[in-house]
């Protein structure tokens, strides 16, 4: 075979079959072997999901959202016994140790979760580049449209692993510290402990949806840069800006397209009968993003000179 040929081909894998310039692998017959295909993408995702949460930087980001609901918790308990009044939400927590979660989770929502949302997205793609195994994850072969996906279902992934742990922290200290009972949704109706469950579940998988926007945005950021630090700082200012121009009364017509715009109306997962409008709204609002940003990143990155 002639070296024109070879390359119009790809390299010949150790079983007698083939692998095209894509990424793609063939069979001896030339079809695409797409048996080998999923396989081989469950194989990355699983890979790149244990080397995610193998890093100790993982932990010490969850380990950051872990404190917020300690933090509030012990400062009510502790106020609790200094001074009266305060905030409604400090009543709701000394009367019920169930409400933690849920104001754990309001009070990260528009910056620590965006902070490490920003920081595991932004190194997805640059992160292998400065490590120079970018290009050894490509020639494996993997396949760069397949790689941008691994990379995006990873950082879901951590955004995930990051809800949980504020929602599950803020169940235990709050049940550690204060008595727990029925709780009060925001339409005055009490539920018990299965149906406090499934709402805080919910709002888990409502808030991990809100930050898939952000995510896609970030694996853009991170396919325009070898720097990771730089992909990291543009997706947290970008969720900062985002945030400040929502509470702009004067670009009231902008707010509906702002990824951050519905990161906090998860109210009527908080009400009875319970309604997935803002549901919808929101997953319709985040889909939009990550189309828009996952395709650009993708788009970015099969154009892209692979040095290192």
């Amino acid at each position: 075979m002639s070296q024109g040929e070879a390359a119009g081909t790809g390299h010949r894998a150790a079983d007698g079959g083939a692998v095209a310039v894509d990424g793609t692998a063939v069979t001896p017959t030339g079809r695409p072997d797409t048996g080998r295909r999923g396989t081989r993408a469950t194989a990355l995702l699983g890979s790149e999901v244990r080397v995610l949460f193998r890093r100790w930087r993982t932990w010490a980001m969850l380990g950051a959202l872990a404190l917020v609901p300690i933090l509030i918790a012990v400062a009510v308990r502790v106020a609790t016994h200094r001074t009266s009044g305060g905030p409604a939400f400090l009543s709701d927590i000394t009367n019920n140790g169930l409400f933690v979660a849920f104001t754990a989770l309001t009070v990260s929502i528009p910056l620590f979760l965006p902070l490490t949302i920003g920081v595991a997205s932004g190194d997805t793609i640059a992160g292998e580049a400065n490590l120079g195994t970018l290009r050894y994850l490509l020639v494996a072969p993997t396949g760069r449209l397949r790689l941008v996906l691994v990379k995006f279902v990873g950082a879901g992934a951590f955004a995930l692993a990051a809800t949980l742990t504020i929602v599950v922290v803020g169940v235990a200290i709050g049940a550690a510290l204060f008595p727990i009972g029925p709780v009060t949704l925001l339409s005055g109706t009490q539920v018990g402990g299965v149906q406090y469950a499934v709402r805080a579940l919910l709002l888990v998988a409502y808030v991990t949806l809100s930050m898939l926007g952000l995510t896609a945005i970030g694996l853009f950021a991170s396919t325009l840069t070898a720097v990771p630090v730089g992909a990291m700082a543009a997706t947290v200012v970008l969720a900062g800006a985002s945030q400040i121009a929502d509470a702009l009364p004067q670009l009231d017509w902008l707010h509906p397209f702002l990824f951050s715009h519905l990161w906090l109306g998860f109210g009527d997962l908080l009400r009875d009968p319970l309604s997935f409008e803002s549901f919808r709204h929101n997953a319709l609002l985040q889909a939009a993003y990550v189309v828009v940003f996952g395709g650009l990143a993708t788009l970015r990155f099969v154009r892209k000179d692979v040095l290192s």
